[in-house]
């Protein structure tokens, strides 16, 4: 059985997730406590030097990073297929989920980490210049919906990386504009899946 060393408020380790449960597959969730610092513990950087989550064990293979992890259970495991068969979208798919993990989770993190803090202590300046660079963002993606369901093709791996944080967006305090209604449409796709919507540290932000 596949195993899955996770943290369940991280939106690496629930991408992976949606990926498991979309393909519907068995596998036993090993706790790894961030907080505690379990993830430098001796037994676990044997799994991944780096110290990170997720991490997924399956049989022999250990992979780790969330992006390679869940290709390589699109190679694996290729039904439901969550990539386009040809080059020209599977880049795009790509290029949407590095997007996701280097740009748009680490601007919707700094608005959770303040907003984690007490009020009277939060940067009010940096929430505001987090939030606006999270709604240039999302115009972008409105215009990447034009005609679309879904970001490329059917529900893919681009999809998946962003929906962590883009089905809490209300709870961090960002209001979706009007004009955005493919966006809207599309969040409201998402949040109808089950992968998504049964996602364990989610509930606290939604």
């Amino acid at each position: 059985m596949l195993k899955l060393y996770d943290f369940p408020e991280c939106p690496f380790c629930q991408k992976t997730r949606i990926v498991l449960e979309e393909k519907d597959l068995s596998y036993e969730v090993v706790p790894v406590d961030l907080k505690a610092g379990e993830q430098k513990r001796p037994e676990f950087l044997k799994l991944n030097p780096f110290g990170k989550v997720p991490v997924v064990v399956d049989d022999e293979v250990v992979v780790y990073d969330s992006t390679i992890i869940n290709e390589y259970l699109e190679d694996e495991y290729p039904h439901p297929q969550l990539m386009p068969a040809e080059s020209a979208p599977r880049a795009r798919v790509r290029m949407l989920e590095d997007y996701a993990d280097t740009v748009f989770i680490p601007v919707t993190g700094a608005i959770m980490h303040e907003l984690r803090r007490p009020e009277a202590e939060r940067d009010q300046e940096k929430l505001g210049t987090s939030r606006q660079q999270v709604a240039r963002m999302l115009a972008m993606l409105d215009g990447a919906l034009a005609g679309r369901s879904w970001l490329v093709g059917n529900f893919s791996l681009a999809d998946v990386a962003l929906a962590p944080r883009v089905v809490i967006l209300r709870a961090l305090g960002i209001t979706l504009d009007p004009e955005w209604k493919n966006l809207a449409a599309w969040v409201q796709r998402l949040n109808q899946r089950a992968s998504v919507h049964d996602l364990v540290g989610l509930e606290a932000w939604r």
